[in-house]
Formats: C-alpha cells, sequence, structure tokens
C-alpha cells in the first residue's frame, strides 16, 4: 500500500491497473514440490490479490477505475503438467469475478483478459518443442501462436469508456481454442 501512496503522489491517480504476474514451473502433479506451489500461488495469486486490493483502495475513494488482471487460457482449461499453473489461473478468473462483484458500486470495473499461448519467454520452451507447436497449431482455431501485440485491442477496449457496463468478464483473446473441441 506504502509503494501505491507513493507511486500516486508522484505520478498522480491510478486510473487504469493491468494486474499482471506469473510465472511457471513444469513437471508432473505427483512431483511438484510444495515449496514450488506455494511460490505458485505467491506470486500469480497473491500478487494479483495484494496490488488490486492497495490500488482499488484509492480507486474507490474517486468513486472509479478499471483493473484489467491477467489470467491465462488456463483459466478455463486445464493440460496435463501443468495443474498448479492452471489452479492459479483459475484462481485469478475467479478472483476477477469477486473482485467486480464487490467493487462495481464504487464506479470500478474489474475484468480479465485471459491469453491463449503466445510467443513469449515464459512459453520459449513451448515454442521450440516441434510436437507441441504442431499440436497447439491443430488445435487452435487460428492455426498458430500468437503475437504479444494481438493482446493490446483487448487491454484498450477494456481500458476505454466502451468497456463501462463490462464488468466481470474474462477475455479470452486465444486464437478460439476455448471456443472449440
Amino acid at each position: 500500500a506504502a509503494a501505491i501512496d507513493a507511486f500516486e503522489a508522484e505520478h498522480g491517480a491510478i486510473t487504469i491497473l493491468v494486474n499482471n504476474a506469473g510465472m511457471q514451473f513444469r513437471t508432473p502433479l505427483e512431483d511438484y514440490p510444495a515449496d514450488m506451489f506455494t511460490k505458485l500461488m505467491e506470486t500469480n495469486v497473491h500478487t494479483v490479490f495484494n496490488v488490486g486490493q492497495a490500488v482499488a483502495r484509492h480507486m474507490i475513494k474517486r468513486g472509479s477505475g478499471k483493473i484489467i488482471n491477467i489470467g491465462s487460457v488456463q483459466t478455463a482449461l486445464a493440460r496435463p503438467g501443468i495443474a498448479p499453473y492452471t489452479a492459479t489461473k483459475g484462481a485469478v478468473g475467479n478472483l476477477t469475478k469477486g473482485m467486480a462483484t464487490d467493487w462495481a458500486k464504487h464506479g470500478l470495473q474489474v475484468n480479465a483478459i485471459a491469453p491463449g499461448y503466445f510467443d513469449t519467454p515464459l512459453n520459449a520452451a513451448l515454442v521450440a518443442d516441434e510436437n507441441f507447436s504442431a499440436w497447439l497449431e491443430n488445435r487452435t482455431p487460428a492455426g498458430r501462436w500468437g503475437n504479444v501485440e494481438e493482446l493490446v485491442g483487448a487491454c484498450i477496449f477494456l481500458s476505454s469508456p466502451a468497456s463501462s457496463f463490462v464488468n466481470g468478464h474474462i477475455l479470452y483473446v486465444d486464437g478460439g481454442i476455448t471456443a472449440s473441441l
């Protein structure tokens, strides 16, 4: 909270928060270390909660604000080998809905962007895996990995007055993977 106070004192009011925290650790679930699960929860969920709450306190005083949490396609889907990550991103999706429910009466809109599979450093090992890339390209209706620039439009929409009645929504930017079997 002190960091938010200091930031606003120096730079002005935070009117839009893009709340992005994430890490990944891939290993079979039966071998997943408990301390790594705790670290994953702290990074992927607690950070979203703590930063969101600290910024929302200021927004509530002003009667307006927009918070955009970053989830994942794993908010809605599971895939072998990443159950703990899936749990954290599912939590971010439900936390988003809870924040929207609690803070709408104060003039806040809280939504999430749930990216599909994007060519990022977090996914570097998957991008390099020819078998996984082939699976993804066949499984995703768009037939390819996403480019980070393709997330910008969703963020602009959720940040703009055009989304003033959108609250608690999870916007999947995923090339259609969550829409198809």
